[in-house]
């Protein structure tokens, strides 16, 4: 009896991972679609069925609720969002859909940031079209990126500007984010008289430092096409930016 549990919990899972894909595509569409900001907007509490969200989406699709209440379902199956039933006047059972402490962190925060343009990034085509070379890489050699874009992942920002913008707003984002909850927490900053980025991006991660520890020099180092980009920070005077040319630290000599 042990094992017939096992083997059906084992090919429960392996059909899981068999459509795996289903989740990061649907986070994908919630996240294009503003869906969690559209919960958001109506309360912390709030419970809305697919109907009432789709009202609020530019779109003529009649069929908009009912695909979306399918997106929905896959998304509260993983505890994305929550899920309760409730009967309608006509006793027809409908789904209600409300923000979990995940699906919170896809909703713009008092910084104006949120996990959003990390998916969009993670999820571009651009991407997504490099894992298809995962097995050909590993076979016939070369890096999956390369192999399909014909230059390198740092590179490649600088000659398609729109995937230049979704990179950058996913860095910034990100590290809004992330950096907040380091600088509660870590005061090894405190000892710092200055700072060097390697690959600072848009010089958010320094600014952020800078701004809790003005005595800090910051130095902000990346290529150019991502330095041109770079936005100025009012009252940090000491805050400067440098880029360097593609080169040592990240090439492989294995």
């Amino acid at each position: 009896m042990a094992t017939q549990i096992n083997n059906e919990e084992s090919f429960s899972y392996a059909l899981q991972i068999v459509t795996s894909s289903v989740l990061p595509m649907s986070m994908h569409a919630a996240v294009q679609l503003d869906i969690f900001g559209i919960m958001a907007k109506c309360g912390p509490d709030a419970e809305l069925s697919a109907k009432e969200i789709a009202a609020q989406l530019a779109t003529n699709n009649s069929k908009a609720a009912s695909m979306l209440d399918r997106i929905l379902v896959v998304l509260a199956s993983h505890g994305i969002v929550g899920c309760s039933v409730a009967d309608e006047e006509k006793g027809n059972p409908r789904r209600l859909y409300s923000l979990t402490p995940v699906s919170k962190f896809f909703v713009r925060n008092e910084d104006g940031v949120s996990l959003g343009p990390l998916m969009a990034l993670i999820q571009d085509k651009v991407f997504i079209d490099s894992w298809s070379q995962l097995k050909d890489a590993i076979i016939e050699g070369g890096v999956p990126f390369d192999r399909v874009h014909g230059t390198n992942a740092f590179e490649y920002p600088g000659k398609d500007p729109r995937f230049n913008q979704i990179f950058n707003t996913a860095m910034i984002n990100h590290t809004g984010l992330v950096l907040k909850e380091i600088l509660h927490s870590y005061k090894g900053f405190q000892q710092l008289s200055s700072l060097v980025d390697v690959g600072g991006g848009l010089g958010i991660t320094l600014n952020l430092i800078t701004s809790k520890y003005p005595s800090i020099k910051g130095i902000n180092f990346d290529l150019p096409h991502v330095i041109q980009h770079a936005p100025a920070y009012p009252g940090n005077t000491i805050f400067s930016l440098y880029y360097f040319a593609i080169g040592s630290f990240m090439i492989d000599n294995g």
